[in-house]
């Protein structure tokens, strides 16, 4: 997907105070930033930000953090949030990063509609594959907890193998959310699909942690 340049992107990035410049100055310390022992859930690849914003906004006693690496998406979503949100925070990394910047501290993660990468030589790519559920062992605080959705089958069928051979419990799984669903918050990618008839496929991954 081609991403529009945004005129002044470096100037809102720049002065957002929502946007944490050196995020991996603060791995290990999530809870001291935001001030509290509530719960962090994380969005990787937050887009344009409706899900995470939305989700901020009816669930103050839950830090979310939004993970983004284009500059240019980020550019349009960081001036939706709204003034005064103390328990959302937006990071821009790329997810391989991820194990830079936090550290068995993060309660849940959300994977929605993630690029599916169809090629099979780019499949480790995957935010699903056994690549990142590695990287995501380190940073759940606890217990583990994924919730998956996307449009496409071929990414879903993927992930629910990987999630199983990486020892996730499936729960919730369906391949049309949105006609068991009514309340949602959903995604502006969600929004365009199932405006269109297309299916939305969910799936909650669940895994308990191995005390050390």
């Amino acid at each position: 997907m081609r991403l529009r340049n945004v005129k002044n992107k470096d100037e809102i990035l720049n002065a957002s105070e929502y946007l944490v410049k050196n995020p991996e100055e603060y791995i290990g310390k999530w809870k001291e930033v935001f001030g509290n022992d509530n719960p962090i859930y994380i969005e990787i690849g937050m887009g344009k930000g409706k899900f995470i914003i939305e989700n901020a906004l009816k669930y103050p006693d839950i830090n979310f953090i939004g993970i983004e690496k284009f500059d240019s998406v980020l550019a349009r979503s960081l001036p939706k949030i709204p003034e005064g949100v103390k328990n959302l925070m937006i990071i821009r990394m790329d997810a391989l990063n991820i194990e830079k910047v936090f550290d068995k501290e993060i309660d849940r993660i959300y994977l929605n509609f993630s690029d599916p990468w169809p090629k099979v030589r780019h499949h480790l790519r995957r935010l699903s594959s056994r690549v990142f559920l590695e990287k995501y062992s380190h940073i759940f605080r606890e217990d583990y907890s994924i919730y998956m959705r996307t449009d496409n089958q071929g990414l879903y069928i993927y992930s629910l193998m990987s999630f199983s051979e990486g020892g996730y419990v499936l729960s919730d799984i369906t391949f049309d959310l949105h006609s068991t669903e009514d309340e949602l918050i959903t995604t502006e990618y969600e929004d365009k699909f199932s405006s269109k008839g297309m299916p939305i496929y969910a799936v909650v991954a669940t895994k308990k942690s191995v005390k050390k």
